[in-house]
Protein backbone atom coordinates (compact mmCIF):
# COMPACT_ATOMS: atom_id res chain seq x y z
CA UNK A 1 0.00 0.00 0.00
CA UNK A 2 1.13 3.46 -0.82
CA UNK A 3 2.04 6.08 2.23
CA UNK A 4 0.04 8.74 1.50
CA UNK A 5 0.23 11.90 3.61
CA UNK A 6 -2.31 11.38 6.92
CA UNK A 7 -5.26 14.01 6.70
CA UNK A 8 -7.46 13.15 9.44
CA UNK A 9 -8.85 10.47 11.53
CA UNK A 10 -12.33 10.48 13.86
CA UNK A 11 -13.76 7.62 15.88
CA UNK A 12 -16.93 6.57 17.33
CA UNK A 13 -18.27 4.70 20.47
CA UNK A 14 -20.35 2.34 19.62
CA UNK A 15 -22.70 -0.21 21.94
CA UNK A 16 -21.98 -3.25 19.93
CA UNK A 17 -19.28 -5.75 19.61
CA UNK A 18 -17.18 -5.84 17.16
CA UNK A 19 -17.82 -8.26 15.35
CA UNK A 20 -22.09 -6.64 15.40
CA UNK A 21 -19.97 -3.55 14.60
CA UNK A 22 -18.10 -4.88 11.69
CA UNK A 23 -21.44 -6.40 9.87
CA UNK A 24 -22.45 -2.87 10.25
CA UNK A 25 -19.49 -1.43 8.55
CA UNK A 26 -20.02 -3.92 5.53
CA UNK A 27 -23.47 -3.03 5.73
CA UNK A 28 -22.66 0.88 5.37
CA UNK A 29 -19.71 0.36 2.84
CA UNK A 30 -20.59 -2.03 0.38
CA UNK A 31 -23.38 -2.32 -2.28
CA UNK A 32 -23.10 -5.96 -1.30
CA UNK A 33 -22.10 -6.94 2.32
CA UNK A 34 -21.13 -10.41 1.73
CA UNK A 35 -18.56 -8.92 -1.48
CA UNK A 36 -16.00 -6.61 0.56
CA UNK A 37 -14.97 -5.55 -3.06
CA UNK A 38 -18.06 -4.00 -3.41
CA UNK A 39 -16.72 -0.67 -1.97
CA UNK A 40 -18.54 2.92 -3.54
CA UNK A 41 -17.79 4.16 -6.79
CA UNK A 42 -13.76 5.41 -6.68
CA UNK A 43 -12.83 3.09 -4.04
CA UNK A 44 -11.21 -0.27 -4.44
CA UNK A 45 -10.52 -2.64 -1.20
CA UNK A 46 -6.80 -2.47 -0.04
CA UNK A 47 -6.81 -4.72 2.76
CA UNK A 48 -9.75 -6.44 4.96
CA UNK A 49 -8.58 -8.46 8.28
CA UNK A 50 -11.99 -8.99 9.63
CA UNK A 51 -13.72 -7.89 11.95
CA UNK A 52 -10.66 -5.52 13.04
CA UNK A 53 -9.79 -3.33 9.96
CA UNK A 54 -11.01 -2.63 6.64
CA UNK A 55 -8.93 -0.02 4.38
CA UNK A 56 -9.90 1.48 0.65
CA UNK A 57 -7.80 2.87 -1.64
CA UNK A 58 -8.64 5.50 -5.01
CA UNK A 59 -7.63 8.19 -7.53
CA UNK A 60 -8.48 10.15 -9.82
CA UNK A 61 -6.91 12.72 -11.60
CA UNK A 62 -6.52 15.49 -8.87
CA UNK A 63 -5.94 13.03 -5.91
CA UNK A 64 -4.51 9.81 -4.41
CA UNK A 65 -6.73 8.51 -1.48
CA UNK A 66 -6.77 6.10 1.28
CA UNK A 67 -9.87 5.59 4.29
CA UNK A 68 -8.88 2.91 6.46
CA UNK A 69 -11.63 1.69 9.15
CA UNK A 70 -10.09 -0.05 12.48
CA UNK A 71 -12.46 -1.64 15.23
CA UNK A 72 -10.96 -2.15 18.59
CA UNK A 73 -12.71 -3.40 21.46
CA UNK A 74 -13.45 -0.68 24.16
CA UNK A 75 -14.91 -3.31 26.65
CA UNK A 76 -17.43 -6.14 26.44
CA UNK A 77 -20.11 -5.14 24.29
CA UNK A 78 -18.40 -1.56 22.77
CA UNK A 79 -16.26 -1.10 19.49
CA UNK A 80 -14.47 1.89 18.91
CA UNK A 81 -14.50 2.43 15.13
CA UNK A 82 -11.56 4.67 13.50
CA UNK A 83 -11.76 6.20 9.71
CA UNK A 84 -8.17 7.43 9.07
CA UNK A 85 -8.11 8.98 5.64
CA UNK A 86 -4.82 10.02 3.96
CA UNK A 87 -4.13 11.94 0.47
CA UNK A 88 -1.85 13.31 -1.93
CA UNK A 89 -3.20 16.15 -4.02
CA UNK A 90 -0.71 16.90 -6.54
CA UNK A 91 -0.52 19.91 -8.85
CA UNK A 92 -2.11 22.94 -8.63
CA UNK A 93 -5.34 20.90 -9.61
CA UNK A 94 -4.85 18.81 -6.55
CA UNK A 95 -4.08 21.86 -3.99
CA UNK A 96 -7.48 23.24 -5.47
CA UNK A 97 -9.43 19.87 -5.18
CA UNK A 98 -7.99 19.77 -1.24
CA UNK A 99 -9.34 22.94 -0.55
CA UNK A 100 -12.80 22.49 -1.73
CA UNK A 101 -13.12 18.72 -0.17
CA UNK A 102 -10.77 19.45 3.10
CA UNK A 103 -10.65 22.99 3.63
CA UNK A 104 -14.24 23.64 2.74
CA UNK A 105 -15.06 20.78 5.63
CA UNK A 106 -17.06 18.53 3.68
CA UNK A 107 -14.88 15.21 4.13
CA UNK A 108 -15.61 15.49 8.08
CA UNK A 109 -19.28 15.92 7.81
CA UNK A 110 -19.20 13.08 5.57
CA UNK A 111 -16.97 10.62 7.60
CA UNK A 112 -18.73 12.00 10.91
CA UNK A 113 -22.12 10.78 8.58
CA UNK A 114 -20.50 7.71 7.89
CA UNK A 115 -19.94 6.67 11.34
CA UNK A 116 -23.41 7.63 12.53
CA UNK A 117 -24.98 5.38 10.06
CA UNK A 118 -22.69 2.76 10.79
CA UNK A 119 -23.61 3.10 14.42
CA UNK A 120 -27.34 3.26 13.72
CA UNK A 121 -26.64 0.23 11.29
CA UNK A 122 -25.45 -1.56 14.28
CA UNK A 123 -28.56 -1.02 15.99
CA UNK A 124 -27.73 1.78 18.44
CA UNK A 125 -27.56 5.65 17.89
CA UNK A 126 -24.30 6.56 20.80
Amino acid sequence: MERLPYIDEYSRSIAADRTRTWTALLRTTCKNPDDLTSLPRGFVLDEADPPQRLAAKGRHWFSRYALTFTLEEESPGRTRVTAETRAAFPGIHGRVYRALVIGSGAHTLVVRDLLRRIARAAGTAS
